[in-house]
């Protein structure tokens, strides 16, 4: 993937070699779209029909009083104007959370009116059962996210093998659609301990402080100790003074923290317990307020998803992240999301819309850092851009074209993020072996046997277990027999750390 020389007819940013068009994909969708004006929700019937989740009827009656066409819609939410025509006769329903996210996405249902879509969820939740007070569907009180954390890292009475187990399709929806659609409440407290912004200030920089480290060595023992930093967090939640403003700002805190651990978590090869994490620090994120902090719990649950879970569910999140953000300056969120977004396509065989969105993210990652780019977003470059599309092609079975994007990743990567570096050069030589460069592959792996040393990450063993099983079937003679050598040298002493 070599910089273009084309650029955008109206914004002069280089255009990605996988676009044939004369507008970046940005001021492609700008400019004459239609949209469904306020006037056409307000009718009982509408009401109604949210509540009652007959999206076929809330799209006939909407539409109707818009006077949009079914072409119009499909502009507004680009499902095939077939779908849109079925749901509104009822021979069509809607069958996944992308599905859903997309259609109340680009009907922009009224921020008064999203509370009606919670109804269903709720209708059908009983507060009887154990572990309630954790449940997705209920209310998004402060509480309740404190107490969704506690679970996570193993801190409340509540029983935690009954919660801790891995969420998909519907439920893991009903997470999306809260952070998306519930009211923000108030984050107060009127305990004993002070909350000054000199404190929130260090504990956001112990949180940093923790990031570089996983960074250059690898999440290691990283868990225990996040884990320890976030138990501070929740107990100052719970027990601290303060007011609304430092209520936020402690909750944002507490949102970017339970990210991370749940990111040394997942690192360390504990999926069930880092997607809970992800989940806690969604809830946090959104009692903040903080639409950055949301999409980045929304972009780990797309890695979890397209990594250990169902990719369907990573395309969603990335696409309601985005949603989050789309009224913020951040060319860098928006780039990271969408190659999680194209990583679930890979995943799927969708070559056509993992390659749309990788062009997209270029183009994003091209403008450079937006106003409201977050400050832990330090790592979106055009090297992460390469790898991921390596990661792609790879998962797509071209593997000649991803070795090439692993090639000019290399030549880019900050020589500081040595995990990703790592990572990425593991499937690199992959890559390579796959497409029937013996030697080359070879080479690059015993560069990332050399590269691994100091770096503990569970994540890291898997791609370096994976990459040595393919050289044992596909590096034939003293290469090969070198290089597994080496390589099982290495992964006895990675065992041993």
């Amino acid at each position: 993937m070599r910089p273009s020389s084309r650029v955008c007819a109206r914004c002069a940013t280089e255009l990605s070699q996988y676009n044939p068009d004369v507008l970046c994909s940005l001021c492609a969708k700008t400019g004459g779209a239609p949209s469904v004006p306020d006037r056409a929700w307000r009718d009982e019937a509408v009401y109604e029909a949210l509540s009652d989740w007959d999206f076929g009827e809330v799209l006939r009656l909407v539409r109707k009083r818009s006077g949009l066409s079914q072409v119009a819609v499909h502009d507004l939410t680009a499902l095939p104007q077939s779908f849109i025509s079925g749901l509104e006769r009822g021979q069509k329903k809607i069958g996944s959370p992308t599905t859903l996210l997309d259609l109340l996405n680009g009907l922009g249902v009224p921020s008064d009116l999203q509370h009606l879509l919670l109804v269903p969820l709720r209708r059908n939740t009983p507060n009887t059962r154990p572990g309630r007070s954790v449940d997705a569907a209920l209310p998004w009180t402060a509480d309740r996210m404190v107490t969704s954390l506690e679970v996570a890292i193993g801190g409340s009475t509540m029983k935690r093998r009954r919660v801790l187990t891995a969420l998909s399709g519907a439920a893991l929806t009903q997470h999306m659609l809260q952070a998306t659609l519930a009211p923000v409440e108030a984050v107060a407290a009127s305990g004993a301990t002070p909350v000054t912004d000199a404190l929130i200030d260090s504990l956001q920089g112990t949180t940093d402080a923790l990031r570089r480290v996983d960074a250059t060595s690898g999440s290691g023992k990283l868990a225990h100790t996040a884990r320890t930093h976030l138990q501070m967090l929740l107990h100052l939640l719970k027990n601290g003074s303060y007011k609304e403003k430092h209520g936020s700002r402690l909750a944002s805190v507490a949102a970017d923290t339970a990210a991370q651990t749940g990111w040394y978590t997942f690192d360390g090869g504990d999926h069930d317990a880092a997607q809970h994490l992800f989940l806690g620090a969604l809830r946090a994120a959104h009692a903040a307020g903080d639409a950055s902090l949301r999409a980045g719990a929304l972009g780990f649950l797309a890695i979890h998803s397209y990594s250990v879970g169902d990719p369907r569910d990573a395309i969603a999140a990335a696409r309601t992240a985005r949603q989050h953000i789309s009224m913020l300056d951040a060319p860098a969120l928006n780039a990271m999301l969408l190659t999680r977004q194209a990583r679930g396509h890979a995943r799927l065989r969708e070559s056509r819309h993992a390659l749309a969105a990788l062009n997209e993210a270029e183009e994003h990652c091209a403008r450079g850092r937006g106003e409201d780019d977050p400050h832990w977003l330090y790592w979106i470059n055009p090297g992460e851009i390469l790898g991921q599309t390596g990661s792609c092609y790879l998962d797509l079975g071209q593997p000649a074209q991803a070795a090439k994007a692993f090639g000019a990743a290399r030549d880019v990567l900050s020589t500081e993020e040595n995990r990703t570096t790592a990572q990425f050069l593991s499937r690199a030589a992959t890559a390579q072996m796959r497409a029937g460069e013996a030697d080359a592959g070879c080479a690059i792996a015993h560069d990332v046997l050399a590269l691994a040393d100091g770096i503990q990450s569970a994540r890291l063993d898997d791609h370096l277990r994976s990459m040595l099983t393919e050289a044992r079937s596909l590096v034939p003679g003293a290469c090969g027999k070198d290089l597994l050598e080496r390589g099982s040298v290495v992964m006895r002493e990675r065992a041993t750390v």
